[in-house]
């Protein structure tokens, strides 16, 4: 098990809410994430190059979110609750551990609607409380919505090799399709976030195909694309080890890696207008929109 953790908040409102996300709060029951997928924002000096090594649980998570829950809740402070923005509420000790379920259960408690944003599969176990929350959750006035849970999928491949290059402890890509179409199946509003897309990887026009097409054909809701963004260079930052892994697996890409990221963080501004075009031309050919309404 992780090591424990005080923490004096955890229901952290945000500062706007995100159009895709629809986020008002963001919940992270833990710090740090055993999913270690090299592109990941959080990376960097604080976790090291093996993130799960310095993974921690907030320990008294539960009684500092039923005070900032009952708080919110008394003010009629509504708001879609994101599950999680800085880690995976499903990592795999949370089998055991329960303290995703734990939270799950005071935000049902509480009447909020929430947001499960992972790369797990873990979920379909909380399908009781998600029901529940579903029924019951009270939405903010200003969110014309006909839904209160949503949970979304995140996935940057539908190659298991590929997927073990860049997300190298992440659940396996036929589990999280599993439990996408279960969550459909089971009728609540699902779909997938293709973040970040990696350049010439994963965003090439074939790849692209195959994912739209598999997300379309399992039911999904909803697409929300997004390209890729690399920070820093020490040896744990996502630039340093998305360089690396590109320089030993496809080493006839480094040279345009070299070009567009050594000083930068993003691709450039033609790129982002072509991939925005084509992300549109592939929503509107497999029928999936790219918003939560």
């Amino acid at each position: 098990m992780p090591d424990s953790i005080l923490v004096k908040t955890i229901l952290n409102k945000t500062k706007r809410r995100d159009p895709w996300f629809l986020d008002d709060y963001t919940i992270n029951p833990f710090s740090g994430c055993s999913f270690n997928c090299l592109y990941c924002y959080i990376r960097g000096s604080k976790y090291g190059m093996n993130m799960e090594q310095k993974l921690s649980v907030k320990e008294n998570a539960l009684e500092v979110l039923e005070k900032q829950l009952k708080s919110r809740a008394k003010k009629n402070q509504y708001g879609i609750i994101v599950l999680s923005s800085a880690t995976d509420p499903y990592l795999q000790f949370e089998k055991d551990l329960k303290l995703t379920r734990k939270i799950l259960e005071l935000i049902l408690r509480y009447k909020f609607p929430v947001h499960i944003i992972t790369k797990g599969d873990l979920v379909t176990r909380d399908f009781d409380l998600l029901e529940k929350i579903n029924s019951e959750a009270i939405l903010p006035e200003d969110l014309k919505l006909k839904h209160k849970v949503f949970i979304t999928f995140s996935f940057c491949t539908v190659d298991d090799g590929i997927r073990k290059i860049f997300e190298p402890g992440a659940t396996a890509i036929t589990a999280r399709l599993d439990a996408l179409h279960n969550c459909i199946e089971a009728g609540f509003q699902s779909g997938v976030s293709l973040m970040p897309l990696i350049p010439y990887i994963t965003d090439t026009a074939e790849h692209l195909e195959v994912m739209f097409r598999t997300m379309s054909s399992i039911g999904a809701k909803y697409i929300f694309p997004a390209g890729i963004t690399l920070h820093g260079n020490g040896i744990a930052d996502s630039r340093t080890l998305v360089m690396k892994a590109v320089e030993k697996n496809y080493p006839h890409l480094i040279d345009k890696y070299k070009k567009y990221f050594l000083q930068n963080d993003h691709m450039p501004g033609f790129y982002s207008s072509a991939f925005s075009k084509k992300m549109a031309e592939l929503s509107i050919k497999y029928s999936l929109k790219n918003s939560l309404y």
